[in-house]
């Protein structure tokens, strides 16, 4: 398969583009299940339509691009599964053509070929939650134009002013997924180490990446919802939350082939004696983007491989070398066909189990079920107090308390009266039809804010409670 792409002429384009959609499309074509993040999302989206305020009146710690895509995704189809899906298909394709781009513009490799864009569509494909419009598969796409900033500065021995340029495109990306912002600190390293930069420029690069971060401090500022943001979005960005070993599995069936052959390229470089001064460098750069990667793990609360796709640039770079650097050829064929055909086999097991009883993911603990609710509540505007388990799946939001580890800032502090006037006010504005209670909280509550006891009452369903 390799020969195919040993070139950079338009049928190769062509090749890159249909191989991305073949992978795809048998997934797409079956109907694709909903994930949990993607529904999350879709909720935040539908809330933002409604014209509330992100962290103000919906708690919810997506960062604010991602969440003005969603809404607009929302405002234009609803709450479709296929507009995730075929936004994210676009945004992938565009990364693994710039990257092929990348790759052959600035001179990565010794030579031209579109083998870094099969590589990078192969790795994009993994596992079925990359199929999706995530948070992190947007950020990358700044971040890899970021990259082609900084290589393009490398190249030249005198430094312009495109640092700012670079400084806004990983601004932009910590808008989209705010553990980008550990990018800043690759960036800044590689200016000093690797370029001419001045203080000037080094403080023109600290401008391009902190103005889009003012531009939205600034919008909160206006509308009294700093706290909000501090609340909703950064003080939860720094909690380390404990990852399950059950997981552990899943994520090495779908990451360690490509980790592995990415290690081995990386030893690869050792080997070889021809690269230029310039392409020396640019294999520091991407070792260095590899580490500083790392530090995005402790801001992941699960495994799951999407929240890895910041890796990709650097896992891309060296894989792509390890097929490259072969000489016999064949064995290149070999090595890959055996790593495509891996790929491609935990990937359609997980999702259409066409071995029973073998599990290469966990594919059934990311799916979005419908919770076991009565016929009554279908359709409606809800609030769960709780863990959300399914329960807005075929019902719609209320109040801004769609995050629970948000939500308990004000729910379990009902004797602070500023908690008790905020879930006053966001009922008064946003009032749910059902509340279904799954904390015991309500009774509590109610004794708490006697205007909301006078107007929601038990059902005869357990922890239900029902507007009257």
């Amino acid at each position: 398969m390799l020969f195919l792409f040993r070139n950079t002429k338009i049928f190769q384009v062509v090749l890159l583009a249909s191989f991305f959609l073949a992978i795809r499309l048998p997934v797409y074509l079956s109907g694709a299940p909903l994930l949990i993040s993607e529904l999350g999302w879709m909720l935040t989206g539908e809330q933002l339509s409604k014209g509330f305020m992100l962290y103000r009146d919906i708690w919810e710690n997506i960062s604010v691009l991602s969440g003005m895509v969603y809404w607009g995704l929302d405002v234009l189809f609803g709450r479709s599964q296929a507009a995730y899906h075929i936004a994210a298909c676009a945004i992938g394709l565009f990364q693994v053509f710039y990257f092929n781009y990348l790759c052959n513009s600035r001179d990565f490799f010794p030579e031209a070929t579109s083998i870094p864009g099969l590589v990078y569509a192969v790795l994009l494909n993994l596992s079925f939650d990359m199929f999706t419009l995530s948070p992190m598969l947007m950020a990358t796409s700044f971040l890899l134009m970021a990259i082609g900033v900084i290589a393009k500065m490398i190249d030249r021995p005198e430094v312009s002013d495109e640092i700012f340029e670079a400084g806004i495109y990983i601004g932009i990306a910590t808008l989209f997924y705010l553990p980008a912002a550990v990018f800043y600190i690759w960036a800044f390293l590689m200016m000093i180490f690797y370029t001419g930069a001045t203080f000037r420029h080094h403080m023109i690069g600290l401008f391009g990446s902190g103005f889009p971060l003012l531009m939205v401090a600034l919008i909160f500022f206006l509308n009294n919802a700093i706290e909000s943001l501090n609340r909703s979005l950064f003080t939860t960005a720094i909690q380390i939350d404990g990852l399950e070993a059950s997981e552990l599995f899943p994520f090495l069936m779908y990451m360690l082939f490509s980790i592995g052959l990415g290690i081995a390229g990386f030893l690869k470089l050792f080997g070889y004696n021809r690269f230029t001064h310039y392409q020396t460098r640019i294999q520091q750069v991407m070792a260095f983007w590899f580490i500083l990667s790392a530090f995005t793990v402790i801001f992941m609360d699960n495994l799951a491989p999407m929240n890895f796709l910041v890796f990709l640039p650097a896992v891309a770079y060296f894989v792509s070398w390890l097929f490259l650097s072969f000489r016999n050829q064949a064995r290149a064929e070999g090595i890959f066909l055996a790593y495509f055909l891996f790929s491609a086999f935990v990937l359609y097991q997980d999702v259409f189990s066409f071995i029973p009883g073998l599990k290469t993911g966990n594919l059934e603990k990311k799916v979005a079920k419908a919770a076991l609710l009565p016929g009554e509540i279908d359709g409606k505007k809800i609030l769960v107090l709780g863990e959300d388990e399914g329960e807005y799946l075929n019902n719609f939001a209320a109040t801004p308390y769609l995050n629970w580890s948000l939500s308990v800032y004000d729910f379990e502090n009902l004797d602070s009266f500023e908690s008790v006037i905020h879930i006053y006010n966001n009922f008064e504005k946003d009032p749910p039809e059902f509340v279904i209670d799954k904390e015991g909280i309500m009774p509590k509550l109610l004794e708490r804010i006697p205007k909301l006891k006078e107007r929601y009452r038990p059902t005869k369903w357990r922890n239900i409670y029902q507007r009257i």
